[in-house]
Parts: C-alpha cells; sequence; structure tokens
C-alpha cells in the first residue's frame, strides 16, 4: 500500500477504521449470542449488512431482482391434492 499517497488523498491509512467497520459490519450481526454461520449462509448475510449500512440496499436489491427475474407458467385446470387420513 503507498502510504504517502493514500494520505495525501485524504484517505484512512490506519487500521482503527478498519478495525470499527469490521467491528460494525460484522461482529455486531455475526456473533450474537447463539448464532452459527456457514459460508454461503454468513456471506448472505454480510451482503445484505453491507448493502444496509452502506445505503446501497435499494440498488442492490433492484440489480439482483432484475438479474433473477424468471417467467413462470399458470397452468389451468389444475386439480388440487390433498392428503388423505385413512
Amino acid at each position: 500500500m503507498s502510504y504517502a499517497e493514500m494520505k495525501s488523498q485524504g484517505l484512512p491509512i490506519g487500521t482503527g477504521v478498519m478495525e470499527a467497520a469490521c467491528k460494525t459490519l460484522v461482529t455486531q450481526r455475526m456473533k450474537q449470542s447463539g448464532m452459527r454461520w456457514g459460508k454461503e449462509g454468513g456471506q448472505a448475510i454480510l451482503n445484505l449488512r453491507g448493502w444496509a449500512q452502506s445505503e446501497r440496499f435499494d440498488q442492490a436489491w433492484a440489480l439482483l431482482a432484475a438479474t433473477y427475474q424468471v417467467e413462470i407458467t399458470v397452468l389451468n385446470d389444475v386439480v388440487s391434492i390433498r392428503s388423505v387420513r385413512l
């Protein structure tokens, strides 16, 4: 990392800002009492939290909604299946 260049641009070069961001973004959400996360579930929660914390949730959600839309076909004359108790 080019510390002099970063400092001249007014960007943070210390670890305090990064540690505070980790605490706010990750620790407060992921390490609550009794919580356990797998890799994929934890990443999903961190994505949502990151978007919310950076005030980008609406834009991110719109992008996801546009990316994962699928067309569905509603069938006519569908017979309902009910479980039968004997």
